[in-house]
């Protein structure tokens, strides 16, 4: 995207979605694509949200308040266009990320409860467990038809067909 001038304006994609939907592996495969820095999400929580997580129990939103702000101010701070890993669960959290003086957008890695469960459940390296999808498909607020910073984009397929998808979705080059 471009400025009133004609320079090009930093962008931050938001890849976000439930556990299990490929976020940090299209997230990183986007960057590559693009030149763009990464980062994770799950590299802001403090040591007590992951505790949390590797525990059971789900965040509510007092623990992910302080989690969104840090995230928000390595958006500002980044020095130029990057992709960044979110769940985003909830429009009040995509808001603060909005809050941002750069342009953020958002795309949204969406899959069938069967798809992200198998995926949660082949994965061994993560401290979020297959017992607490339910609770993230709980508070899923999808994005809405207002929010036109946003794109939807099914996780059907390999990651290289999810990106490829998210690429002409954003508009992206």
């Amino acid at each position: 995207m471009r400025d009133e001038s004609g320079e090009q304006r930093k962008t931050v994609v938001v890849v976000m979605g439930v556990a299990g939907s490929g976020k940090s592996t299209v997230g990183r495969m986007l960057a590559d694509r693009l030149g763009w820095s990464f980062a994770e999400a799950d590299d802001f929580h403090p040591a007590d949200n992951v505790a949390k997580m590797t525990a059971g129990v789900p965040l509510d939103d007092e623990d992910r308040w302080p989690w969104l702000q840090l995230i928000l101010e390595w958006i500002d701070a980044h020095p130029s266009s990057a992709i960044v890993t979110c769940s985003a669960l909830r429009r009040s959290y995509r808001d603060v990320l909005r809050r941002s003086s750069v342009d953020v957008r958002f795309l949204h890695l969406d899959g069938t409860v069967e798809d992200l469960s198998s995926r949660l459940m082949a994965r061994t390296d993560h401290f979020m467990s297959a017992a607490m999808l339910q609770s993230q498909l709980a508070a899923l607020e999808r994005l809405e038809d207002d929010e036109e910073d946003g794109a939807v984009v099914p996780i059907t397929g390999s990651a290289l067909h999810v990106t490829d998808a998210a690429l002409r979705v954003l508009r992206l080059p």
